[in-house]
């Protein structure tokens, strides 16, 4: 069968030692390393660039945040209670979630410098003392906070720029019936442009959101300064009072309030690409002060004038600025969208690499950045489904419920994830390690719960699409396993195997053949076809399996390990990170540098097709099975899979298919 990075992730193999004398010769790494400590000017390099990519899905929250808290169905009126209230709930929400939580706590949980929930998935997993029943929990958990950040990547880029298209209602009441049009036509301008990358744009984001957090800081200021009273809501007597006069009613408000935390899971998902300093500085000396000015204006606004509820973050704004002003926010509405499209690119990266998802096209956008990647399928489909959200939906007001379940429920998952890490991980005393998640887990849980009661008007959206594409992960997750018990079923002991060989009387001809297998053990099912059909084997054969460690990214130095086998075989094992794209080029030319000969033009790779036969078979003893509409669901993502040769990037003129007929 051919190889394929989505089997299962096997204990990592022994590694070849360091290549001695050769840097010169040695192939680009794909290692990242990002400094732990930058200071001076790499320090504003990277702060600015962090402003850019992890900061404008939260830095964008300001267009509806706080006007969505007095909408008529949560039936608050702009009382100076109220206002107080609200504020001091939002301020102490940033804090809690982004603040204390996020940049303080959950960043400390990484996975050889990466973040975000599968990242801290592949790292809980490291450990093998659970139980087999505790880790399918944790699997199960990390896969539905995957399957909700894709939500999140349709949601956002629909919100955020409906939300920046409804500044041309405070314009004139007239523009409303161009808000919808003019979001759809910059949505599909969004999508239409990933497949060119993002490298050139994305250097002008940093200075971009520089900009745009200096004018809403600025806005706020401005209202602040004539209402300096509007300050005392940093009190959190005012929260405590909120719920104390509304009581559980309060509560449901929590529902609107979550919207200005949204983004905060970008903190942690984007931190292998710029590290924790550069991040929290860009949070505690620009974004932060710049959003808490801006809603302290927009609260000060509604006090002076209730009637500035409507849309708080527009009225900031001189009546002569609101066109610029649009403007902006559309373009900082962009860059935000931007950030959960890229982050949704890699996450699939992630998932095929961890064996979640069926192989899929990846490009590779940029030579100089290795993480600027695009993945069509997934933009087409995220572009399809966002256009969707916005023509169902029609405002940001609307969507409000269905993105705040999506972001309350990662939260919540990551936050138990990082107790399991703490526990198992860092090995906290149980009372230590209860306490703190379990203060994250209220907060997380009250945010939950204020959006579950919306699920029917809207929040039903990413539990539908979160629940297909949980679905979908482990369907493919278990087909894998199924079909490699298979395999092994009609496997032969390649030690059997090279007896068989030495006592017949195969002809054997110039050059090498590399058989791709999944399997770092026993004889490849290709290479029976290949003999029984052509009767002649290759002087030199090498056995491949690449394979998907529990890291980010495997250093040039650990990428192969080489076993020597008699009669001109050798078992070949190649281990790349979760974050990487596997390239058997690369893996070639480290072997030619072990001594493997295996000249370009002197190569076949042989690849084996399989064609799935879903049967009505009952469990076989010790076996796997599924049922059999999951079979035929698994047997149809085989089938629209990426082929193996495109996948591992080979010559298509050195590949040679040989296909057969599985019943699973």
């Amino acid at each position: 069968m051919p190889a394929d990075s989505s089997s299962p992730t096997p204990s990592p193999e022994p590694t070849s030692p360091p290549l001695a004398g050769v840097a010169a010769q040695r192939p680009v790494s794909h290692e990242r390393h990002v400094e732990a400590n930058p200071t001076g000017r790499r320090l504003g390099i990277l702060t600015l660039t962090a402003l850019g990519v992890v900061y404008g899905d939260i830095g964008t929250s300001p267009l509806y945040a706080l006007r969505e808290c007095f909408k008529p169905e949560y039936g608050l009126t702009p009382t100076p209670d109220n206002v107080y209230g609200v504020l001091s709930l939002i301020l102490w929400s940033l804090l809690l979630v982004v603040s204390y939580k996020y940049l303080i706590y959950i960043m400390r949980a990484d996975n050889r410098g990466e973040g975000g929930i599968l990242a801290m998935l592949a790292l809980i997993l490291k450990k093998d003392t659970q139980r087999r029943r505790g880790r399918a929990v944790l699997i199960a958990f990390g896969l539905i906070g995957a399957a909700l950040l894709y939500g999140d990547g349709i949601i956002t880029p629909a919100i955020s720029v409906l939300g920046a298209m409804e500044g041309l209602k405070v314009v004139s009441p007239a523009f409303a019936t161009a808000v919808v049009p003019l979001t759809v036509a910059i949505i599909i301008g969004l999508f239409a442009v990933q497949r060119h990358g993002t490298a050139r744009v994305g250097s002008a984001f940093g200075p971009f959101m520089l900009a745009w957090f200096l004018i809403i800081g600025g806005l706020g200021l401005a209202q602040v300064l004539r209402d300096a009273h509007i300050l005392s809501a940093m009190n959190p007597v005012w929260a405590v009072r909120f719920f104390a006069l509304h009581g559980l009613h309060g509560v449901t408000v929590l529902g609107a309030v979550v919207l200005a935390v949204t983004g905060a899971e970008a903190l942690y998902a984007d931190m292998g690409h710029f590290g924790r300093k550069p991040i929290r500085t860009a949070w505690f000396w620009m974004v932060l002060p710049a959003l808490l000015l801006n809603y302290f204006g927009q609260g000060a606004l509604i006090l002076g004038d209730p009637a500035a509820a409507e849309n708080p973050f527009y009225m900031l704004a001189p009546r002569a600025l609101l066109y610029p002003l649009i403007a902006i926010a559309t373009m900082a509405a962009i860059i935000a969208s931007q950030a959960l499209i890229s982050g949704a690119f890699s996450l699939t990266q992630q998932c095929i690499q961890l064996g979640y998802s069926p192989r899929l096209s990846i490009v590779h956008t940029s030579a100089r950045e290795y993480g600027q990647i695009y993945v069509p399928e997934v933009n087409t489909a995220l572009g399809i489904g966002t256009l969707l959200v916005v023509l169902g939906f029609q405002s940001s007001t609307a969507l409000g419920a269905a993105y705040g379940i999506a972001v309350t429920g990662t939260m919540t998952i990551t936050t138990i994830l990082f107790f399991v890490i703490t526990v198992y991980r860092w090995q906290w005393p149980l009372w230590k390690a209860g306490t703190l998640p379990a203060i994250f887990l209220v907060v997380d849980v009250s945010f939950l719960g204020a959006n579950i009661v919306k699920v029917a008007s809207g929040g039903w959206v990413p539990l539908v699409m979160g629940g297909a594409l949980f679905l979908l992960m482990t369907t493919w997750k278990r087909g894998r396993l199924i079909l490699r018990e298979r395999l092994k079923e009609h496997a032969m002991p390649l030690d059997d195997f090279l007896t068989s060989l030495a006592t017949g009387h195969i002809h054997r001809v110039a050059g090498t053949a590399v058989f791709m297998t999944s399997e770092a053990a026993g004889a490849p099912v290709v290479l029976f076809h290949h003999l029984k059909h052509n009767k002649v084997l290759h002087e030199r054969v090498i056995l491949l399996s690449i394979k998907t460690a529990e890291i980010p990214y495997v250093s040039v130095d650990e990428r192969v390990s080489i076993e020597r086998l008699d009669h001109g075989f050798a078992r070949v094992t190649a281990e790349y990170g979760f974050m990487e794209s596997p390239d058997v080029k690369e893996v070639m030319k480290l072997l030619q540098l072990q001594g493997l000969s295996a000249k370009p033009m002197e190569t076949s790779f042989y690849l084996g097709r399989e064609q799935l036969i879903p049967l009505h078979a009952a469990r076989r003893e010790g076996g796997l099975t599924m049922n059999i509409w999951r079979k035929r669901l698994f047997a149809f993502m085989a089938r629209n899979a990426q082929s193996a040769a495109a996948f591992f990037q080979l010559t298509p003129n050195r590949v040679v298919e040989m296909g057969t007929q599985i019943e699973f």
